[in-house]
């Protein structure tokens, strides 16, 4: 059995104030986790392919993981990786039945956490922890806090790669001119500023409500604010009734009394985060703050005319909830994207994933790529790429939030297994519609713990 403190290191990515040379953040450019784009194309498979590599489509994401198969393949003619994108759902629905079918490509993508449980669980994936120990070298060059989402009981079930992406909070600054305010640095704020900005035609908070996860964010940063890290600590332990936590039910509370007081855009629940209809809200002025990941900045720049470039997007960490117990450098989001070897591959197919891994994953020529993207590498000392970038002052914010945080949790929905997490969006968005009471979401939830 495990014990409580692997649990938590298996949970919770704990970068416990690592200097700034060791330690890394990032975000993406417009969600490799959250987006999609065209699908059902190959690339890097010409020729003697003998392994295969299924990941996203979105862009700019999709040509940095494209190129990086391509140098692999180009340096190993003999020991080549096929590559096939497919955009977001469709790739969620497309591996868990090849998986299922017993026909899972040899490298496979993922956000690590409750959904690679499932599949070492059912002895889908190779246990790579003795690998790790006989490569020292490349776990040593990656951020520590990305081995917690592929870690599992104790082992390591998944190589990390690409960024880190923690939530923050964006706000206009043109908005707050307008209206004589600063930044929130209290829960307090928040609700104090809902009336300005409503006075004013202006909603206080964009909101892709329709996307649901977009609503967990609210949850992930007030359970953690107010009750500490452990609160949903001992919902991903399993514990009975651990949804009822005081601190949790405060939180779905002032979640409510937020709603209530018209704190987010009329509408949002029709809205989708897919589309950036929410960074849109943001960048016109329609809308002064937004709660989102940060690989929304990218999108924000591509898309916002000079919003970005002309220093009127502002970032902070979630502020402190009064009387809380969290502490307020703690943050949420994804530590990493995930790369797992099929059990089923056969062992030369085994061999050519674990190659790639060592020598083909965030090379100099990838750590470049995701900077420029607007990303920040899981890569120990990647902050030397910032000084070139025309988003150096975001990159080193991001990279502070991360290599600061205390804790840097995974996002709730990949933390729990795909049936208690399909129940949590559904519990969260009749939450934010009022149709259900904190004590009714409390309870739907603690029936599906630990399933």
């Amino acid at each position: 059995m495990e014990s409580r403190t692997t649990s938590r290191r298996t949970f919770l990515s704990l970068s416990m104030g690592l200097p700034l040379g060791a330690a890394l953040a990032a975000c993406g450019t417009s969600g490799p986790t959250r987006a999609g784009g065209a699908s059902g194309g190959s690339s890097g498979g010409a020729g003697k392919a003998a392994a295969s590599y299924w990941y996203l489509s979105v862009q700019p994401q999709e040509g940095v993981r494209t190129r990086a198969l391509e140098r692999f393949n180009k340096a190993n003619p003999n020991s080549r990786v096929a590559g096939t994108t497919f955009q977001n759902d469709a790739y969620k629905t497309k591996i868990k039945t090849a998986i299922g079918a017993g026909q899972a490509p040899t490298i496979i993508w993922g956000w690590g956490g409750g959904t690679l449980r499932t599949y070492v669980k059912a002895g889908q994936v190779e246990d790579l922890t003795s690998w790790f120990e006989q490569n020292p070298a490349v776990k040593d060059r990656l951020f520590p806090s990305s081995f917690g989402a592929a870690t599992i009981d104790g082992k390591i079930y998944a190589m990390p790669c690409e960024t880190v992406q923690p939530v923050v909070l964006f706000y206009n600054k043109k908005l707050f001119e307008q209206i004589g305010a600063q930044p929130p640095q209290s829960w307090g704020d928040i609700m104090d500023l809902v009336p300005k900005f409503n006075a004013k035609g202006i909603a206080p908070f964009s909101l892709g409500g329709q996307s649901r996860w977009t609503n967990m964010m609210w949850l992930e940063f007030l359970f953690d604010r107010i009750g500490g890290s452990e609160v949903f600590q001992a919902v991903f332990d399993g514990q009975k009734d651990a949804w009822s936590h005081p601190a949790a039910i405060q939180a779905l509370t002032k979640m409510q009394e937020l709603i209530k007081a018209n704190g987010f855009i009329k509408g949002f629940s029709s809205i989708t985060a897919d589309s950036n209809a929410d960074q849109a809200l943001l960048y016109t002025g329609k809308a002064a703050m937004m709660l989102h990941g940060a690989w929304t900045y990218g999108g924000m720049l591509h898309d916002g005319g000079d919003f970005v470039p002309g220093g009127h997007l502002g970032y902070m960490n979630f502020p402190p909830v009064e009387g809380g117990k969290g502490d307020p450098s703690d943050t949420v989001g994804n530590p990493g994207q995930y790369l797992s070897i099929s059990s089923k591959a056969t062992p030369e197919q085994k061999e050519i994933a674990k190659k790639f891994f060592a020598t083909g994953v965030l090379g100099d020529q990838e750590v470049k790529e995701w900077v420029d993207t607007g990303g920040v590498p899981i890569v120990k000392g990647a902050d030397s790429a910032f000084a070139a970038s025309k988003d150096a002052d975001f990159l080193k914010f991001i990279y502070g939030i991360a290599s600061n945080a205390k804790t840097f949790a995974q996002s709730w929905d990949q933390a729990l297994s795909p049936t208690a997490a399909e129940v949590l969006l559904d519990n969260i968005a009749k939450l934010f519609q009022l149709s259900i009471s904190p004590q009714q979401f409390t309870t739907n939830m603690n029936a599906v713990i630990g399933k």
